[in-house]
């Protein structure tokens, strides 16, 4: 889906897609997502999903799925690259605050999910330790395996089970499947690397982003767009 035909959750729609003033609530479920440089790509997926989750599910219960990103290169402290916050800003999304964040153990080891751009940084985090293997995929690769996970297997919390809950049986079947499913080249699970490139690049890369969390973001809350 395009920036123009993308819902519009941004300004002017009783939504604050990035501000989250306030403690979190104490049952969360950490998304992290990963790049390089953490001024592109992650930064796109992490403003995309907030953008996505508080739609669905408004800024209150949203707030209990916790969204950041990191890059194994980071930019410490760098805004995100100029052409990402112009995208952001055609879906209605919320660039300002960000600063960039080299990968570090305790973002790993905090997060219930890691998705990263490329297989090559799903190995980095992997490397890493902490047990990241079972949570750890690529954005594309992740959106694949939950589209097989049959939701009536999750837990609902239309019947009251925590959105938490049906997050992380989210992960755990999309692990389970991985050896089972996989995609027809390695190549269909990335994200190319839209840095140094002209604006229409970075327009493709954010259609790929958000294109690829429709799927995952109904499926961590059970919310359809």
């Amino acid at each position: 889906m395009t920036a123009a035909a993308a819902p519009s959750y941004g300004a002017g729609s009783g939504l604050a897609p990035f501000a989250e003033p306030g403690p979190l609530p104490l049952d969360t479920f950490r998304i992290l997502f990963v790049c390089t440089g953490n001024i592109c790509r992650s930064p796109i997926a992490e403003r995309l999903a907030r953008l996505e989750l508080d739609a669905r599910l408004g800024v209150r219960t949203g707030r209990r799925i916790v969204v950041e990103s990191a890059g194994t290169w980071g930019h410490e402290g760098a805004p995100m690259e100029a052409h990402a916050a112009t995208v952001l800003g055609e879906y209605g999304a919320d660039s300002a605050g960000f600063a960039g964040r080299e990968l570090l153990d305790e973002h790993v080891i905090d997060a219930d999910l890691v998705l990263t751009a490329t297989l090559d940084h799903r190995a980095q985090v992997i490397s890493m330790g902490h047990s990241a293997g079972l949570r750890t995929f690529t954005i594309k690769e992740f959106t694949r395996l939950v589209q097989r996970v049959d939701p009536r297997t999750l837990p609902d919390p239309r019947e009251g089970a925590r959105l938490t809950e049906r997050a992380r049986a989210l992960v755990r079947s999309a692990a389970a499947l991985r050896g089972w499913l996989l995609a027809s080249a390695p190549e269909f699970d990335e994200l190319r690397d839209p840095y140094g490139a002209p604006i229409g690049m970075f327009r493709n890369c954010g259609e790929e982003i958000f294109d690829a969390l429709d799927p995952v973001v109904t499926a961590l809350t059970g919310v359809a767009r």
